[in-house]
């Protein structure tokens, strides 16, 4: 698999959208509604925040949504088009977002996600998230889970 990374400028907005509308949707039946990603404004993310987007092959495949922090880089969207998951981008994704992190001297990695998004959970337990808290939120919890880059 050939991969490399770039960062979203305006024009990809549309892009950036239809991407993560694809891989969130099957979430929909699970929750009973749109997860929050699948109704971003992307046309502000991508002139606020640092988007990466992994090309595969020549193609859009997933991408890592950054807000940089305080003392956190916060992982606002890590979604992978449908016809490349279960292939080793949200990896890369992590990585890339581990390596941000570090690039600009924070002390971790920080996100939030859906508990019922069970095999999301497990992803980043499996990659040393730990789970901080959860939280009650629009009918769900939320999870909210961080990564410690410092020694």
């Amino acid at each position: 698999m050939h991969f490399h990374f770039r960062r979203a400028g305006e024009e990809d907005a549309p892009a950036v959208r239809s991407l993560s509308r694809a891989a969130y949707a099957k979430w929909v039946p699970v929750i009973g509604r749109e997860p929050l990603p699948m109704k971003a404004n992307y046309e502000a993310a991508v002139r606020e925040h640092l988007i990466d987007l992994l090309e595969v092959d020549g193609m859009l495949a997933a991408l890592v949504e950054m807000i940089p922090e305080s003392e956190w880089l916060l992982i606002e969207n890590l979604a992978v088009a449908p016809t490349f998951q279960r292939r080793g981008c949200a990896r890369i994704l992590l990585e890339r977002a581990q390596e941000t992190a570090l690039a600009l001297r924070l002390k971790g990695l920080r996100l939030f996600t859906n508990k019922l998004f069970e095999s999301n959970v497990d992803l980043y337990l499996r990659y040393a998230f730990a789970i901080d808290r959860e939280e009650p939120f629009m009918g769900g919890i939320t999870v909210y889970m961080s990564k410690s880059l410092t020694a």
